[in-house]
């Protein structure tokens, strides 16, 4: 059996990661790709009252089960389905339906932390950071946090200051040194997608 390819696409909040991960999915093919987000992983944190839950440092790395994450990308490295959980943001507790997700030639990982980790770190063949200036994060995690997570500019603002920026600074742009790529601006940057897909499309060729 041939080995999966591994790739991670990591970078701060409103990076435009997604975006990445998207772009990747449409121009290889979402047929030969096993998606695997890291936001999917936060732990089950429903035995918490509602304000315990609204107090949790949820940029902080022990906010998240890497390790069953690990587990499910060694299993799809196998060959190996996972099931994938599936996490509600609204009420910032896991869900009880999963993902079922399928080994593919490529296997994309994708979050903000994932390369803060060293064990999950040598996981991934071809790692991505992307890069973009923080007012433009902020303003997209606004964004983001009103429409799709029912918050307030306040509890997004308080947030940010409180926990997304001081987590920022101390594990995700420390972890930019380990990026075998840098994308300027994420799937904007049509140079770096252009090139990211090329090489990910002659890797499949190849194998």
């Amino acid at each position: 059996m041939i080995s999966p390819l591994i790739l991670g696409v990591a970078g701060g909040t409103g990076s435009g990661k997604t975006t990445v991960a998207r772009r990747i999915l449409e121009r290889v093919g979402a047929d030969r790709i096993a998606y695997v987000p890291h936001d999917a992983y936060y732990h089950d944190f429903s035995a918490y009252s509602r304000a315990q839950r609204d107090a949790l440092n949820w940029d902080h790395p022990d906010s998240l089960d890497t390790e069953l994450m690990a587990t499910h990308i060694r299993q799809l490295r196998m060959g190996q389905p996972a099931e994938i959980p599936v996490y509600d943001f609204t009420q910032h507790c896991r869900a009880p339906q999963t993902v079922h997700v399928e080994p593919q030639p490529v296997i994309l990982i994708e979050g903000i932390l994932i390369f803060a980790d060293a064990d999950l770190r040598k996981l991934f063949d071809v790692k991505i950071f992307v890069d973009t200036d923080p007012d433009l994060r902020f303003i997209r995690r606004l964004q983001r946090d009103i429409t799709e997570r029912g918050r307030t500019v306040e509890t997004v603002i308080q947030q940010y200051l409180t926990t997304v920026r001081p987590m920022h600074l101390e594990f995700v742009e420390p972890s930019k040194r380990y990026a075998d790529v840098i994308i300027p601006e994420g799937g904007l940057n049509e140079v770096a997608m252009d090139l990211v897909v090329a090489r990910l499309v002659e890797l499949l060729a190849v194998g």
